[in-house]
């Protein structure tokens, strides 16, 4: 991947999670087409700016699994790989 976000951007790679019915049927994530909600980051920029000017360091890194609001990031195709791109304002909680 060769690639770096701006400012306070993150890139998300999404978790799908499978889900079992009572009878034990699996159902993978690729049945629903609910946008995932949780993700692992791939890649975080270096922060935005306040208002003085200074760099505000990111709550997350790379390799942090994140909760983030469903419809908050946008999904763009890097190498033929779709990622989701959102604000830090995106994340709700960081897992683990």
């Amino acid at each position: 991947m060769n690639f770096k976000p701006l400012n306070d951007r993150i890139f998300l790679e999404p978790l799908g999670e499978e889900k079992m019915t009572k009878s034990g049927i699996v159902i993978p994530d690729t049945a629903e087409k609910e946008k995932p909600i949780k993700g692992t980051v791939v890649a975080v920029g270096p922060g935005k700016l306040d208002e003085r000017g200074n760099r505000v360091p990111m709550s997350v890194k790379v390799g942090d699994v994140v909760l983030f609001k469903k419809y908050g990031p946008d999904e763009v195709e890097v190498e033929g790989k779709k990622y989701l791109v959102g604000e830090e304002a995106d994340i709700l909680a960081i897992i683990g």
